[in-house]
């Protein structure tokens, strides 16, 4: 089963972009977030031909880069490993594990500046952590990086459910759904909500192999993670990126989810585990969202460094990691009632950081008395966003919020249904990668 991925209408932008205009693509994203199916998917349906070459699974590959930086030579040279021409316009080159080999990051800068005719994409596995690690150097300026999320719900509705994915994508104005439409949204949501956004463990539950082999999948992409660790990280920091990620679940699970260090271990310091905290963020891991002390433009200019919240990058892997049974989650049982919520917050983080154009986003705290969970900008617009767990809406931070800094749009997500009063958007949280549709529709 292949489900499709919306990334895959950009890469279309890009390759019929200008010789002028374009650039080599760099991909980086988190493992198994699905990169390398995403360059091959775009070189099938794309290109006449695509070719991928492989640094981690053919390391004499580096040789080639190695021995010159001229992109016609490059080309030449790496013909001989290609069993289809390469050739300009028609050929898609595929640099994969890119993280091994410096030499063919670098090249990217001249085949940009000398030889734009061929389009060239690239991806690594952690990437961002390698070229800190090995002190690489980036081209910058000379290549477009494109971040690879995992699965969105939008792209898991619309092989789980085409017609319920169809109506929502064909929604003109702000009223409710029909209740058939809000059920078949929130079954699917809270099904993605156990298999996350990994294709290969979403793939496992569309594919109706089993919650066992769901829970498999995400083991195991969470047992590599952790050889990732060793692999990429010092021995001192292995132990610390460790326990940092083991302690997400107890994070969270906090009624205020503000990182503490403590919860770690007794007695640790953030000047410890700030490596460690950098680490899972370059990995592609975790989410850090930081307090903001009012919604001032930029939200970057207002942001408190020492207060924040960390989330995982996905949903399925958070509840893995947390050990809650898929069917608790599918019964809405209520005996999971702090984490429920943290639950919430991370799909809907993944929802909003995965529309195009959106910035991660803050939240805003007034002391220990109300907090927002996040706080997103739109263009100009600076939107307070309250997540609540299914149904229940109580609550007075978005209130307090209001009275303080009279924003034009508000936004709560939760299980009720669609609608638009006194710029409250009132949204279903399977709703929320329609995001910026429907403020547009609110206007």
């Amino acid at each position: 089963m292949e489900i499709r991925r919306d990334i895959l209408d950009t890469l279309k932008e890009w390759k019929d972009s200008p010789e002028t205009e374009r650039k080599p693509l760099l991909l980086k994203g988190a493992r198994q977030t699905g990169k390398t199916w995403i360059m091959e998917s775009f070189g099938r349906d794309c290109f006449e031909y695509y070719v991928r070459f492989d640094f981690d699974r053919t390391p004499e590959l580096k040789s080639v880069f190695r021995k010159t930086k001229e992109p016609e030579r490059l080309v030449k040279e790496l013909s001989l490993y290609s069993e289809v021409p390469i050739v300009p316009d028609r050929t898609l080159i595929i640099l994969d594990e890119i993280q091994e080999c410096e030499e063919a990051l670098n090249s990217l800068k001249y085949f940009c500046e000398d030889a734009p005719q061929y389009h060239i994409i690239a991806a690594g596995s952690l990437l961002g952590v390698a070229v800190k690690r090995k002190n690489m150097s980036v081209p910058v300026g000379k290549v477009r990086t494109m971040k690879i999320h995992p699965l969105s719900f939008k792209e898991f509705l619309a092989k789980s459910d085409p017609d319920t994915y169809d109506f929502i994508e064909n929604i003109s104005a702000i009223g409710h759904l029909p209740e058939i439409i809000l059920n078949k949204a929130i079954l699917e949501y809270r099904r993605y909500s156990i298999c996350g956004g990994m294709p290969a463990a979403a793939t496992k539950l569309l594919e109706n192999k089993g919650m066992s082999a769901v829970e498999e999948e995400l083991q195991g992409i969470l047992d590599l993670y952790e050889l990732d660790f060793s692999k990429y990280a010092t021995p001192l920091q292995v132990s610390r990126i460790t326990s940092l990620w083991h302690s997400l679940p107890s994070q969270l699970s906090k009624e205020n989810r503000k990182f503490l260090y403590n919860v770690i271990r007794s007695g640790a310091r953030a000047k410890d585990y700030e490596d460690a905290l950098t680490w899972l963020e370059d990995a592609g891991l975790i989410y850090r969202i930081f307090n903001v002390s009012k919604p001032g433009m930029p939200l970057s200019a207002y942001s408190e460094l020492d207060s924040f919240k960390i989330y995982a990058c996905d949903c399925g892997l958070l509840r893995r990691l947390a050990r809650i049974p898929s069917e608790i989650i599918l019964d809405g049982n209520s005996g999971y009632t702090e984490f429920k919520g943290a639950l919430a917050e991370n799909l809907i983080l993944q929802s909003l950081a995965a529309i195009p154009g959106n910035d991660i986003p803050y939240y805003w705290s007034s002391g220990n008395t109300a907090e927002v969970e996040f706080v997103i900008q739109m263009g100009t617009r600076i939107i307070p966003v309250e997540v609540k767990a299914e149904n229940r809406i109580s609550g007075r931070s978005l209130s307090e919020y209001s009275r303080k800094f009279s924003p034009e749009y508000r936004i709560r997500y939760s299980f009720r249904n669609l609608q638009y009063n006194d710029g409250l958007l009132s949204c279903p949280s399977p709703l929320a990668g329609w995001t910026r549709k429907l403020l547009e529709l609110c206007r």
